[in-house]
């Protein structure tokens, strides 16, 4: 039996936390007193790690003022999600757990988040044990550097032909390239479907019957 791989971003593809992104966001620049980027340009970082999603929304700002904000938007996104979680998208709860019952499938998390927000996910929705694998920013650089999905394959001995990423950003799509593995968009998310690739499904129903289309064609 071939073991597969299946390694889920978090933020626009499992959970919807725009609303706590955009607020978080706006608390942390009004702590140092500057004007918050657009709405749009805020929500194109959504996948990157802070410090370098910090230095692209204000690069007029210098190290110590992007440390601020880093340390401001944990804070605020700490405090929102304690009074109201995250929801996850339609579909997920159920497709990933009945992914996790497939006894050839492995499932990971690749994210931007620290580890203190993934720990917190994975209490509030019920997830311990349903993922081999979960990195995070705190242990590895930015996507799309491919850091995080080579520890996914270390850590399960999945190779790398047998590996799908799943994410709605084209930072995940990179990262995927550059570790060699297959990568499947989501349309739901924070990047436009069209710059995903050719490979992108827009209701999570869609997601096992997508994974076996590729899987059967030879490409993972």
């Amino acid at each position: 039996m071939t073991r597969r791989l299946v390694i889920f971003d978090v933020d626009g593809t499992l959970v919807d936390s725009q609303g706590h992104i955009l607020a978080a966001m706006e608390l942390a620049f009004s702590t140092i007193g500057h004007d918050l980027p657009a709405r749009a340009q805020v929500l194109s970082i959504v996948g990157l790690s802070l410090p370098v999603a910090m230095a692209r929304l204000a690069p007029e700002l210098g190290p110590a003022e992007h440390l601020k904000l880093v340390v401001a938007y944990k804070d605020a996104f700490a405090s929102l999600r304690a009074q109201d979680l995250s929801p996850l998208y339609a579909g997920a709860a159920d497709v990933l757990a009945g992914l996790a019952l497939q006894s050839d499938l492995v499932l990971g998390i690749a994210t931007g988040k620290s580890r203190r927000g993934l720990d917190h996910l994975v209490a509030a929705h019920g997830w311990a044990g349903q993922f081999a694998t979960m990195q995070v920013s705190d242990d590895h650089p930015s996507k799309p550097h491919p850091a995080m999905i080579h520890a996914c394959l270390r850590e399960t001995g999945i190779a790398p032909a047998h590996a799908v990423m799943v994410g709605d950003t084209t930072y995940d799509m990179d990262m995927a390239r550059a570790a060699g593995i297959h990568a499947l968009g989501v349309s739901w998310g924070y990047h436009p479907a069209d710059a995903l690739g050719p490979h992108v499904i827009d209701d999570f129903a869609a997601l096992p019957a997508a994974l076996g289309r590729i899987w059967a064609a030879g490409q993972a």
